[in-house]
């Protein structure tokens, strides 16, 4: 990779232009880039047009190119932020290497790229189609994993309408926010954090996967369910904890995701009635979500509620769910209005 000149970009010029990192621009069709390209003019210290979407550069042109961008005086419009976004969420990996993307712009970017991922897996629950989840969600843990900090824009990417892809996102998303603002100062240095949280997060992502064997027709009834297909419902936990094993994943923090996100307190939930004690803190974060999310999106039965309100009703369930974890989404939410 060629070396990058140090220059001087003038302030206020990166509010509405991204400067491109070498690795983005290879990712990019050679001579047929997705979108407008701008050069900075050092000398006069302004921005020109350099590429209009739609045209061919020859190979001159596409080697000079690079040399700019190595020089560091090629940049896109934030406006085309929406088509950046699209063209790095197929190459997720780069986010990690563009240092000029906001914390807000890179969640836009995971939460399409998941959600693609996602749709992919409920379609086709196999095992290479998990593996590109997982390669996604370890990009994911490698972002947050340098500044927690990172899950606060994460955690407000969440989609306003119900699916299962959509859900699944949505409860990766917050429940990445809310596991890492329940540990403890220590935990980064801790023994196996890093696989902690890896495997954690694929189980928030995935804990719904045994919805996928229960027909849509049941998942978006609006009237009340009979009682053979409010059973199907509730076998989802098992059905997704089977789903796991016939795809050989083995790992504890996924297998409690699943099947005990339905699992309360108080004994009420399913599958298996656990109390208090019974339950891991994962499979209890996994149940806060899960119904948080699912209160938080508009379903075919039941219309969205306002954030605050939706994590007020699970703190006034306090027989049912846990006043520490929910202490946490409250605080989320308050900070984020």
């Amino acid at each position: 990779m060629s070396e990058r000149s140090t220059l001087e970009v003038p302030v206020g010029l990166e509010e509405e232009y991204y400067q491109i990192n070498p690795d983005i621009l290879q990712s990019f069709s050679k001579f047929r880039p997705p979108l407008n390209i701008y050069r900075f003019l050092e000398p006069v210290s302004r921005i020109t047009p350099y590429y209009k979407v739609g045209d061919r550069l020859s190979k001159e042109q596409s080697q000079e190119l690079a040399d700019l961008v190595a020089q560091g005086t090629i940049f896109v419009s934030r406006a085309d932020h929406s088509v950046y976004v699209k063209h790095i969420s197929y190459q997720l990996d780069l986010v990690l290497l563009d240092k000029h993307l906001t914390e807000s712009e890179i969640a836009d970017i995971f939460q399409i790229a998941l959600t693609r991922r996602m749709e992919a897996f409920f379609d086709q629950p196999v095992r290479i189609v998990y593996d590109k989840v997982r390669e996604d969600v370890l990009v994911l843990t490698e972002y947050v994993w340098e500044d927690f900090n990172r899950t606060k824009a994460l955690a407000k990417r969440l989609h306003t309408t119900h699916s299962l892809p959509n859900h699944a996102v949505n409860c990766g998303l917050l429940g990445l926010h809310l596991f890492l603002a329940g540990q403890s100062d220590s935990f980064r240095d801790s023994k196996n954090a890093r696989n902690i949280l890896d495997r954690s997060l694929l189980g928030l992502f995935l804990h719904d996967l045994g919805m996928t064997r229960v027909p849509a027709m049941i998942r978006d009834k609006t009237k009340t369910l009979l009682p053979d297909e409010m059973q199907k419902i509730r076998n989802h936990t098992m059905a997704g904890y089977e789903m796991l094993t016939r795809i050989d994943i083995k790992f504890t923090e996924m297998e409690r995701c699943v099947s005990e996100h339905h699992e309360r307190l108080d004994g009420s939930g399913y599958p298996q009635k656990l109390t208090i004690g019974n339950i891991s803190e994962l499979g209890l974060l996994a149940g806060v979500v899960d119904s948080y999310c699912a209160m938080l999106t508009k379903r075919a039965y039941a219309p969205a509620m306002e954030p605050l309100a939706a994590a007020k009703k699970l703190f006034d369930d306090s027989r049912r769910y846990p006043t520490d974890i929910v202490k946490r989404l409250i605080a989320m939410v308050a900070n984020q209005k």
